[in-house]
């Protein structure tokens, strides 16, 4: 096995695979064939921009999990994963973008040669990556077979991390806190935003040291002024300009281990009314991660902090944050566990968030956010360190 190859330990993988084969014993699954890219990352290492094309790995109770995905990309499978030859069945390139063939029927071909053509098999239904026509191929496909909703199976496995991905994460929010430094060097009335994001990806890239910057799930986001009523707008070719607030979302990325930040910029002097949302906001902030603790649930990070907005008449409608880690685009977020009223998800040690109350007003926007770690005992731990606060700039 060539796990000399993979981002972790031996030992690091044989518990990942301990924990999924548990849980799909505990649903009384056969197989999971699992497309999410971060998935199969978790589970063998491999790491490529292949997710354009259908790809995934079968977990069984049995043998090694099989790589299957496209024959260009066996090679990737072979320079990064720690699986063995036997363990990757790539198929040819007449299943690519073709309206005669798909390549589900080649998978469906692996699953028969396993002796789960009658199986129990669990999928990714709820899926970016897993579209309608595989879904429907498999059923044609697979007959006997009885195809389950897996989705969120391997996901909830990777909710609690080890100190090797915790390590990972760390070097990640290094890389942010030198992203919103560079950010904050720049930004001047009358430069140009892209010119900014080139800095930032330039930042996030080049990394700290020899821990080298990987490409980040999703794009830098930074709306500015009425624009910043709008949380997920990218960039345009626009200049910064004074009494305009601009919030920077990135992140850190460091071999697919993300460390989302962000940090809000004004230049000149912020209105009255920001200052006050400002203050609510970092007393919220600060309320959440008080109770970010083990044995406490999702819920109570997100009442504590609504708490506060709504005592500061802050009506806050959205989620308040979302678990962080290992991730591909389109969304550095791992899809389980919501920081919201109405999820009781008991928070444990090891377990990563991005705590991320933005307002965003009508005609104006802030984010001030913090990703965390849940420790053994005591509150949250900020995995960045920079102040808590708009940053002005004059």
């Amino acid at each position: 096995m060539g796990f000399d190859r993979a981002p972790f330990s031996q030992r690091e993988y044989v518990r990942r695979l301990a924990k999924v084969r548990a849980e799909m014993a505990e649903q009384g699954l056969d197989a999971i064939f699992v497309e999410d890219p971060s998935n199969m990352a978790w589970l063998t290492g491999y790491d490529g921009w292949s997710f354009y094309v259908h790809q995934g790995v079968v977990v069984t109770h049995d043998r090694n999990p099989i790589w299957w995905g496209r024959e260009m990309d066996a090679n990737g499978a072979r320079r990064t994963a720690w699986l063995g030859e036997d363990d990757l069945w790539p198929y040819d390139d007449s299943f690519v973008m073709s309206d005669r063939r798909h390549p589900m029927q080649h998978l469906a071909t692996l699953i028969r040669e396993l002796g789960l053509g009658e199986g129990r098999i669990g999928v990714e239904m709820e899926n970016y990556y897993f579209s309608a026509r595989a879904y429907v191929t498999m059923l044609e496909e697979l007959p006997e077979a009885e195809i389950l909703d897996a989705t969120g199976l391997v996901n909830w496995q990777r909710a609690v991390k080890s100190d090797e991905e915790i390590a990972f994460m760390r070097k990640a929010a290094r890389i942010a806190e030198k992203i919103v430094d560079g950010v904050f060097l720049r930004a001047e009335p009358g430069v140009r935003k892209n010119d900014i994001v080139a800095g930032v990806l330039s930042d996030a890239v080049s990394g700290i040291g020899d821990d080298w910057g990987d490409y980040p799930a999703i794009m830098p986001m930074v709306p500015s002024g009425a624009d910043a009523s709008a949380p997920h707008l990218t960039w345009d070719g626009a200049d910064l300009k004074r009494d305009e607030a601009t919030f920077f979302e990135i992140a850190g990325c460091y071999r697919r281990y993300h460390t989302p930040f962000c940090r809000t910029i004004y230049i000149g002097k912020p209105p009255y009314e920001m200052r006050l949302a400002e203050a609510a906001l970092i007393e919220g902030l600060e309320a959440g991660l008080e109770v970010a603790r083990a044995g406490n649930r999702a819920c109570d990070i997100a009442n504590a902090l609504g708490d506060v907005l709504e005592s500061a008449g802050i009506r806050r409608g959205a989620r308040a944050g979302y678990p962080i880690g290992l991730s591909y685009p389109p969304d550095w977020g791992e899809r389980t566990i919501s920081l919201r009223a109405e999820d009781e998800t008991v928070l444990e040690p090891g377990m990563t968030f991005h705590f991320m109350p933005g307002l965003w007003m009508e005609d104006w926007g802030i984010e001030i956010t913090e990703p965390i770690l849940i420790r053994e005992d005591g509150p949250a731990e900020c995995l960045c360190d920079r102040p808590r606060r708009i940053w002005v700039k004059d």
